[in-house]
């Protein structure tokens, strides 16, 4: 058997041409090069740093040798302007946004604007805006719900150089007063409902907007003033920034996170590695415009040129507007799949006998051909599964999910019905939306696939070493490529490579030198897993690696408007940004989710909780001696674990009459959860509580959290990841309990204002 030096060098000579010339040093790519380490197929594994550090750089397979940050068939396109500018060209004529409300407000059939009729449109806009002397740079709001002018509004700002900064008012009551004064907004779309917000009381409460004379102007006349007054395009450039999106995080102010053109380019380059969209498919978008999915979505579609088609605004009548519409893509987030997924169940499970009898064999049979790799009998459809896809308008052929996590359980289930692709990802705002992406094809649920090939991906030890990109790039010498390691032939340390090249040929060695030591900082892209030993998730756990996934690359944002203080709490000085989620490699180089490091967390709706304020919002009710708010990305709303007050708690039985044994016996008598929870409720609307940051249940126990039962950290706050341990079947009864089918229609979207008619505040 070879020693693993002689393995090594064999894997070196596999890439090497005959050397015919002595004045040129060859190399090939190896064919087996894009699954680089034991076996990986959806990413590939390179070392942490170029002469030391562990194998564990995790890229996706699509792109082993290099990066993305641009289209692999358009290179030129960087940013959002030059793809809308390449849809524009490529894709003139074809339907591209529309809408199904007349101007006179009535609804009809869908009425479409073709690529070239909005980049008219967008033209129009932006030298409106110019008009009324806006300059590069000045921040624009879009205070709407979807519609053709939200992205024709977003087209000419990138047209113009105008930063958009979309408002919303589900982050609290305050919430757009402050976005609007903190990003120094000059120019607001809006609609009437909405236009007492921005400019009501307007002296206090909106110092950046004038306080003499406030200029309102419709849209259809900003595009008159545009139309008859045409300004040269500004184009920006990619290190620009395109958008500030503010987010809630774990505070109640607003964080303002700045996106560049060029992060938007490279997260929808890398995205197109694993999406596939064609000219003549069809889009449905309701999920907001102001959020980073839907946002990221968009750019993908015009790349592709995808017709666009608007929901009327009434989540009620979304269906309604499916079925006219008829997508081929319909993008969502767990929470409407889910209620799909009980829908059909329940139906199924109450239609009993022959029916039900009839859908479990065809639901068996198909899920056996699909995990074999084959194709089920037509006849299922024809008998079943038409009659399901024809609640999405029948011709959906690929389904999107993100926000939150999809259980493994409705994702083959949907898989199995529809008879398309679901397509699962996982990323977050600061990082342009996409961290990593399913493929299609992969049968295997309950991950969230490899990462974006626009960065890396590692596990590491407590100390964060740096991941470069010197390896790919010390790879590339013009047009002669280093060596790659493949899975059959061991793994070798990138320094022997650079120790074999300088010992072959100094003048290519002298070049590979100048690269590594002019780039090594430049070009580093990378997720990594770093160790949370507090939570015991370590780079050597066994079966697979686990710690908390950090990003670094073109995708990762700017940083937080005028806000140094928590960008620096999520991007350390090696400019990794934490992204609090906790992950594991799977098998093939696939990324799961599996908790949060933070003390906040995700609803299955995409709402962010921060626990330990409605823990003491909780603490005033007079029930409650301690609290413990749970709720998980799987799940739509929250429970609570209260450690009761005994005496208080007595005093209530005695005044209700009721009798009982014992306290134990007294806190699982449903009468005092409903009292405890009703009391709750009253002192969580006195805090304006949002509506799921109220508690759904609640379980009562007499044993207090302390230090010595390991629910309380020395300092007296909550140790969550135990106490989820302590009250886990607490926990799963509660939501048990919460299971019950919703009659109501489903609420797949937060609260936005109603339709648009044209109006703009200036």
């Amino acid at each position: 058997m070879d020693s693993a030096a002689q393995r090594r060098l064999k894997a070196i000579q596999a890439h090497l041409l005959p050397d015919t010339d002595d004045s040129l040093f060859q190399i090939q790519r190896n064919e087996t090069g894009s699954e680089f380490s034991l076996g990986q197929t959806y990413s590939v594994v390179l070392p942490e740093k170029l002469q030391t550090g562990k194998w564990n750089v995790y890229r996706s397979a699509h792109s082993p040798l290099k990066l993305v940050d641009r289209y692999p068939n358009h290179p030129e396109i960087g940013t959002l302007h030059d793809n809308f500018v390449h849809a524009v060209e490529t894709f003139q004529d074809y339907k591209y946004l529309g809408t199904r409300i007349r101007i006179d407000g009535t609804v009809g059939e869908y009425k479409w604007m073709t690529y070239g009729e909005v980049g008219t449109a967008r033209l129009a806009v932006g030298s409106g805006l110019r008009s009324h002397g806006l300059s590069k740079g000045a921040r624009i709001g879009l205070y709407f719900i979807n519609k053709p002018e939200w992205l024709i509004v977003d087209h000419a700002c990138s047209a113009y150089s105008y930063i958009s900064v979309p408002l919303y008012d589900t982050l609290g009551p305050d919430a757009v007063k402050y976005i609007v004064n903190h990003a120094d907004i000059q120019a607001i779309f809006c609609v009437p409902e909405t236009l007492t917000s921005v400019v009501g009381g307007i002296d206090e409460h909106l110092p950046s907007l004038p306080t003499s004379g406030v200029k309102l102007t419709s849209y259809s006349m900003l595009l008159s003033q545009g139309r008859s007054n045409l300004q040269p395009l500004c184009p920006p450039k990619p290190e620009d920034a395109a958008t500030i999106c503010y987010t809630s995080g774990t505070t109640g102010t607003p964080k303002g996170v700045v996106l560049t053109h060029g992060n938007f380019i490279a997260n929808a380059a890398g995205s197109s590695y694993a999406i596939k969209f064609y000219s003549s498919d069809i889009y449905i978008s309701y999920l907001p415009l102001a959020h980073i999915f839907e946002r990221a979505n968009q750019v993908l579609s015009a790349y592709y040129g995808v017709a666009v088609g608007f929901y009327q605004g009434d989540n009620l009548k979304l269906m309604d507007d499916v079925a006219a519409l008829r997508p081929t893509i319909f993008c969502s987030v767990p929470r409407l799949y889910n209620r799909i997924y009980a829908g059909i169940t329940n139906a199924v499970k109450t239609s009993g006998g022959l029916r039900e009898r009839l859908f479990n064999a065809a639901y068996n049979s198909k899920k056996q051909a699909i995990m074999s790799g084959q194709k089920s009998s037509p006849m299922w459809d024809r008998l079943v599964f038409n009659k399901i896809k024809a609640r999405l308008g029948g011709r959906v052929r690929f389904l999107g999910s993100g926000a939150s996590p999809l259980s493994p359980d409705v994702m083959e289930f949907l898989r199995i019905c529809f008879g398309c692709p679901v397509i699962e990802g996982y990323g977050m705002t600061e990082t342009s939306c996409v961290i990593s992406i399913m493929e299609d094809g992969d049968n295997l649920t309950g991950h969230v696939g490899a990462p974006n090939p626009a960065c890396d991906s590692a596990r590491e030890s407590q100390i964060s070493l740096e991941v470069s990109q010197n390896f790919t790039v010390a790879a590339i010498c013009g047009s002669r490529t280093m060596p790659n390691p493949t899975h059959n032939t061991g793994i070798f340390t990138t320094s022997i490579i650079i120790s074999f090249i300088m010992n072959r040929r100094r003048e290519f060695a002298n070049e590979a030198g100048l690269l590594l030591t002019t780039h090594v900082i430049i070009l580093t892209r990378k997720i990594k897993l770093v160790d949370v030993p507090e939570m015991s998730y370590t780079s050597e756990d066994q079966p697979y690696p686990r710690g908390e996934i950090c990003v670094r690359g073109p995708i990762v944002f700017q940083g937080y408007y005028k806000d140094e203080v928590q960008t620096r709490e999520v991007v350390d000085d090696d400019a990794w940004l934490h992204t609090g989620d906790i992950g594991l490699w799977l098998p093939g180089g696939r990324l799961r989710i599996i908790d949060r490091k933070k003390n906040i967390f995700k609803l299955a709706q995409g709402e962010y909780i921060a626990p330990e304020k409605i823990e003491n919002v909780y603490a005033k009710c007079k029930f409650v001696s301690q609290c413990f708010v749970y709720g998980d990305s799987l799940n739509s709303c929250l429970v609570a674990v209260v450690a009761v007050d005994p005496e208080v708690l007595k005093e209530w039985a005695d005044s209700e009459g009721i009798k009982y044994e014992d306290l134990g016996q007294l806190c699982n008598d449903p009468r005092a959860r409903a009292a405890v929870l009703a009391d709750m409720d009253a002192i969580g609307s006195e805090a304006q509580l949002r509506g799921f940051e109220f508690a759904k249940a609640v379980t009562l126990v007499l044993e207090p959290f302390t230090v010595e039962n390991g629910l309380l950290t020395p300092t007296f706050k909550v140790k969550r990841p135990q106490a989820k341990e302590y009250f886990a079947k607490a926990i799963t009864d509660m939501y048990a309990g919460l299971s019950t089918p919703d009659p109501t229609p489903p609420k797949i979207l937060v609260h936005l204002f109603s339709l648009v008619p044209n109006c703009a505040v200036m």
